[in-house]
């Protein structure tokens, strides 16, 4: 699936494209990609390569840890671990991003790198990195070696779900000499999980399709970090069988597995509630298409705990305090 993630990349820094809706994508423009910024990265995973001992990357490059000399001028090639640096403290050595890390306020006057997948080399050496954060999907694999060869640092992650972001917390808080700062992050996020987790825990669960796309229909499976979230909130994903993180599915499917819920970003819930199509989905001809927050419910990252309590609320109103 690797081609196709490619043109995701393009358009999201990170994703993940069944065939045939490449002449659709190459007509969105970004603000309309936003919703589906990281729900989408999974689709050009490698085989994680086998940990020891030492600390490696998933390309299996071990990562080297910071001490008294830890990088100072770092390009983050994927807004999770962009995410991730100004959480820790390490925002201001951060002097290269890709166009999609709207989150915090501050990342975004930094200079722009360029995307996230098959980057332009010249335009991250010329910000004069020390440390390259790199998205680990096969078609990074030259880049990094590129890097490499320029005597470049590079930590190559997969960050697709929960325990990939705890993971990559730590390593790159290793990198940068911050572990205690990025150990703290990690415990803030799954803290509040688990508050989550134990509002919802004795409450019914609705069953949610959630809509990521419309033509043709991509939505999520549990190979999705945001299945694991709609399952922390107190829902139930109708395509949880399915092991894709984002498969395309029908709208005849969804009206046979007929879902109590479906969640929308605001421009998909407004083409629901508007389509005469999908009034043949139970909950759209009710009424309950429920609107998230696409600038909070974006990657995983330091902002999921958050964003379990928003889908909480909207799936229980009255649960979460």
């Amino acid at each position: 699936m690797a081609s196709s993630a490619f043109v995701w990349w393009r358009a999201l820094a990170h994703g993940h494209l069944l065939p045939g809706t490449v002449p659709i994508l190459r007509r969105v423009h970004a603000v309309h990609a936003v919703p589906v910024l990281a729900l989408l990265i999974a689709g050009c995973r490698d085989a994680p390569p086998r940990r020891g001992a030492v600390r490696v990357d998933d390309f299996g490059e071990p990562v080297r840890r910071g001490s008294a000399v830890s990088p100072s001028r770092i390009v983050s090639l994927m807004p999770a671990t962009t995410e991730l640096l100004f959480a820790i403290g390490a925002g201001p050595r951060v002097v290269g991003r890709t166009p999609w890390d709207l989150w915090s306020d501050s990342a975004r006057r930094i200079a722009d790198a360029g995307v996230g997948l098959r980057p332009n080399i010249e335009a991250v050496l010329a910000r004069k990195p020390d440390l390259v954060l790199l998205y680990a999907a096969g078609e990074n694999h030259a880049a990094a070696q590129a890097l490499h060869a320029a005597g470049v640092p590079v930590i190559a992650l997969r960050i697709d779900r929960l325990e990939d972001f705890r993971r990559a917390a730590r390593l790159i808080g290793m990198a940068t000499g911050d572990s205690a700062r990025a150990a703290t992050v990690v415990d803030s996020v799954d803290r509040t999980l688990a508050r989550v987790r134990s509002a919802t825990a004795g409450l019914p669960r609705p069953t949610v399709f959630w809509h990521v796309w419309d033509a043709p229909i991509i939505t999520i499976g549990r190979g999705s970090f945001l299945d694991q979230l709609l399952t922390i909130a107190g829902g139930r994903n109708v395509y949880e069988d399915l092991s894709q993180p984002s498969p395309q599915v029908s709208i005849e499917d969804i009206v046979r597995r007929d879902p109590d819920v479906i969640l929308a970003g605001p421009d998909g819930a407004a083409r629901i509630r508007a389509s005469t199509t999908w009034r043949a989905v139970r909950a759209a001809r009710t009424g309950h298409v429920l609107v998230v927050d696409t600038s909070l419910i974006g990657h995983p990252s330091v902002r999921m705990g958050e964003a379990a309590v928003v889908l909480a609320r909207l799936l229980h109103p009255g649960a979460m305090p």
